[in-house]
């Protein structure tokens, strides 16, 4: 629906749907994130679970309001599947049309980059069981920081929609994986207890640090959901944008599962800390890594211009 949308948007309004639609998410999460915390502390997992099962059941009341007018598609159009096949004609055209659209190198070479990009090691299990069995954080701390990180979020979100709408793909890229680097190597005072040393306690010190990162993180993930939505062809935007989504996600998996690997090889378990600095390190160098293959990028920002946009499409097709 983002997808279908977002193609009507003007220049000046490119990207403007997709930022709503994650500040708004981001914004949900500002308001539950804290009580995920503190309903764990004084009423315990089931209760919290039983809770955030039944709250999507609202999306059910939701999606009743939206109107879907069908997609008529010409019965001589070779690349989207034709009305009046069966299911499995129509599923190998629609294979095809997948097909087709993903080989385009102005679809498969973006992804790759952003696979790349998205699949270098992580050290985040390693540093959430440091900083609840090491540092003792409480779930009702968690949830503060999830709060700010959900508040950061939508900083990130603003910060892309006020004033980097406009800026090449690469820069904003090769700007946020330096930076974003740099201040993921802060995560060593926290492991050393340098921070305490400066008169701040890791309480606040892992606020700040997250609130910092989530909002580079978050500006750099924009321009990439405005990309891959832009690069839909018409008549499949779901399949083609999932599709992206998915490789995407397996990106974050492949990098966790880098990561969980190299947590073992150090000898980090959630009672022994002695290599987190190292691995750290390791992880926040290999974000680097992807910064030579940015050529894969297209050169222009994700603010394409509806004839830019349209040009894509056809030749996505």
């Amino acid at each position: 629906m983002v997808v279908e949308r977002a193609r009507g948007e003007s220049l000046s309004m490119s990207g403007s749907l997709q930022s709503l639609c994650w500040g708004s998410s981001a914004f949900g999460g500002i308001v539950s994130s804290y009580f995920s915390g503190s309903l764990v502390d004084s009423h315990g997992v089931r209760f919290v679970f039983g809770v955030t099962a039944l709250l999507p059941l609202l999306i059910s009341a939701v999606a009743v309001l939206v109107e879907e007018k069908r997609v008529c598609v010409p019965l001589n159009e070779p690349s989207l599947p034709s009305a009046g096949l069966g299911f499995l004609e129509t599923s190998k055209q629609h294979i095809l049309s997948l097909w087709t659209a993903v080989r385009q190198p102005n679809v498969y070479l973006p992804t790759l980059f952003i696979f790349l990009w998205q699949a270098t090691p992580q050290s985040d299990s390693a540093m959430f069981f440091f900083t609840t069995n090491k540092l003792g954080f409480t779930p009702e701390f968690l949830g503060r920081v999830k709060l700010v990180t959900s508040i950061a979020s939508l900083v990130g979100v603003a910060l892309y929609n006020g004033f980097l709408k406009k800026v090449a793909l690469r820069k904003i890229f090769l700007i946020m994986s330096i930076i974003g680097s740099a201040l993921g190597m802060t995560q060593v005072f926290l492991i050393t207890g340098l921070n305490r040393e400066f008169g701040i306690s890791d309480e606040w010190f892992s606020i700040g640090d997250s609130l910092i990162i989530t909002v580079l993180g978050q500006a750099s993930f924009m321009p990439v959901l405005v990309l891959a939505a832009r690069i839909c062809p018409e008549g499949m935007e779901a399949t083609l944008f999932a599709t992206l989504m998915s490789i995407f996600n397996g990106g974050s998996l492949v990098g966790g599962l880098v990561g969980a690997a190299l947590t073992h090889l150090f000898g980090i378990t959630k009672d022994r800390f002695d290599n987190l600095t190292t691995l750290v390190i390791l992880c926040n160098l290999s974000s680097l890594l992807p910064l030579p293959l940015l050529g894969l990028l297209p050169e222009e920002s994700s603010d394409l211009s509806s004839k830019e946009s349209s040009d894509v499409e056809m030749k996505t097709i």
